[in-house]
């Protein structure tokens, strides 16, 4: 909330005025009655700056219990700089109402990819990871053994816990090893691929019309389940609860992130099967977040989608998380559950649900400063990342990252993607220190800081290594977390009472919306330098313990 700081910031020049009164009364009257005048002026004008703090905080609190956006919209008597001088809307969006976020910071790195060329690349194996879907059992039921062959879609393991939902196989071939880490625990089933894809064979003539239990029924046993994730927790959902809406993405403002208007090229008919059958399963609607960012209007494969409600969005990152949609669309509380997919495993359903053959064909970025040719490559899921990246580093000390540089995931080469990952990002090993670098800042870096003229420079890319440039310091309040994140959550307040394990009040202020990717932001602007990521997660595994 605003607080009426003008007149705390006042006092002081209210003495000093009072004092010039009294020093220029000893010496005219006349000069008494213009300082008394200005001091009369002055009341007035602080009177009714507070009269107008007062009613934006009652007009904030109001919309607030109404449900209304209060970070969008600009509750005040007097319009802000964006209303008055900001751009208007694209014509692409043909008049619809566009969110448009003034909080965020884009992270402009070195080795962006051109997403006009996809290569085909030879990968010779892949790998579901267990590690990749949370709440599942560590050593989950194996259904396969190594040695034997599996068809595309063929359950490889189920869950202990709950064995309707099956994890499948992303490829045909042979089941090379099964990989095991700390404690016995599963990290990695490997399958070596055929050259010619068999695919498991499902019967979809009536899914068109099948009612929502049928359809659950038949997304558990052909893998389509594991592709569905639910907030809050960000968990594999619950196959006896229904979600209140399913949120769908097609923009991502990640540094370097993949171009999804690419990749769904041609694939109208795939994208309108898969939310034909999404919209059975949830009792509200499903949402689509589309960008109104750029000067080029989205694919026509997701302007033409119909029985989906689209919103428009605008700003720099996270302006593509579905966090940030969901919160300003229909915003999580204590007792709703949603749904969200991502666009490439929304084509794998569709595909699914057209064919009745499990396709985890996917469209892979290769970018960073330490790729000699960023590019995007067609694979599947799971693909080995070495792979990917043969004869195309620079150097040999780099850190190889499984999906952005602030969510994505250290990895040897020799690791696997996983199932949601579609983004592998290279860039220098920062194990080196910069002499005085604090005190000396020569190289210019991304940041927030003015301590770079980086202003001056709004387009240039950086070439950045894992150097975090200091040591996790004191947790005091900055402000930082709130001007990058558009969202009405106090994110540091948030973080605090998750460290003092604080339930009623890790509730009260919205850890249920929140997921690592939407603080990541927050955390990559930290002066603390505080693992914000790392944090929330422990709160939200917290929360879910407490049921």
């Amino acid at each position: 909330m605003k607080k009426p700081l003008s007149l705390i910031r006042s006092v002081p020049l209210l003495g000093f005025l009072l004092v010039a009164d009294q020093l220029s009364a000893q010496s005219s009257s006349t000069g008494s009655s213009y300082v008394m005048y200005m001091l009369i002026g002055l009341g007035v004008i602080l009177a009714a700056a507070a009269i107008m703090s007062v009613s934006e905080n009652l007009m904030q609190i109001e919309a607030q219990k109404s449900g209304v956006d209060t970070t969008k919209n600009n509750f005040s008597i007097i319009p802000n700089f964006s209303e008055l001088f900001g751009k208007p809307a694209p014509e692409y969006t043909e008049g619809a109402q566009v969110h448009q976020f003034n909080k965020g910071h884009d992270i402009l790195l070195a080795g962006e990819a051109d997403p006009s060329v996809i290569k085909h690349v030879d990968v010779s194996s892949f790998a579901l990871r267990p590690v990749n879907f949370r709440e599942l059992s560590p050593i989950p039921r194996m259904l396969v053994k190594a040695g034997q062959e599996v068809h595309a879609g063929e359950p490889l393991f189920e869950d202990k816990k709950d064995d309707r939902v099956k994890y499948v196989s992303p490829v045909s071939g042979e089941v090379a090893e099964i990989r095991r880490g700390d404690k016995r625990a599963i990290t990695d089933v490997i399958i070596l691929a055929d050259k010619a894809q068999r695919s498991v064979k499902h019967d979809v003539s009536n899914l068109m019309n099948a009612t929502r239990d049928d359809i659950v029924a038949f997304f558990l046993k052909s893998g389509a389940w594991s592709h569905l994730n639910q907030r809050p927790y960000d968990v594999i959902p619950d196959p006896d609860v229904i979600p209140n809406n399913i949120f769908i993405s097609t923009f991502d403002t990640a540094p370097l992130a993949i171009d999804y208007n690419v990749v769904v090229q041609g694939k109208a008919e795939v994208l309108q099967a898969a939310v034909n059958v999404l919209a059975k399963l949830t009792s509200g609607k499903v949402h689509i977040g589309l960008s109104a960012d750029k000067e080029t209007a989205p694919a026509t494969e997701f302007l033409g989608l119909t029985g989906v409600q689209k919103s428009w969005y605008k700003g720099a990152h996270p302006a593509g998380n579905v966090g940030v949609h969901i919160h300003h669309t229909a915003p999580i509380n204590a007792t709703s559950v949603v749904w969200t997919i991502g666009i490439q495993d929304l084509l794998t359903i569709g595909q699914l649900c057209l064919t009745g053959e499990y396709n985890a064909e996917r469209v892979v970025v290769i970018a960073g400063d330490q790729v000699s040719e960023p590019q995007y490559v067609k694979t599947y899921s799971g693909a080995k990342i070495s792979d990917l990246l043969r004869g195309n580093l620079k150097g040999d000390h780099n850190r190889i990252i499984a999906g952005d540089v602030l969510t994505g995931k250290k990895q040897p080469d020799d690791a696997y993607l996983g199932i949601h990952d579609d983004q592998v990002t290279v860039i220098k090993e920062g194990d080196d220190y910069e002499m005085f670098g604090w005190l000396v800042p020569i190289k210019p870096r991304p940041s927030i800081s003015n301590t770079f003229p980086n202003f001056l420079y709004p387009n240039h890319r950086f070439e950045v290594d894992t150097n975090t440039h200091g040591e996790r310091r004191a947790f005091v309040v900055t402000g930082q977390y709130e001007a990058v994140l558009p969202m009405d959550i106090y994110v540091q307040q948030l973080m605090k009472s998750i460290m003092a394990n604080d339930y009623e009040r890790m509730e009260g202020l919205g850890i249920a919306e929140l997921s690592e990717e939407d603080v990541a932001i927050c955390e990559f602007v930290c002066t603390s330098k505080m693992p914000l990521q790392k944090i929330l997660r422990d709160g939200l595994n917290m929360m879910r313990e407490q049921g």
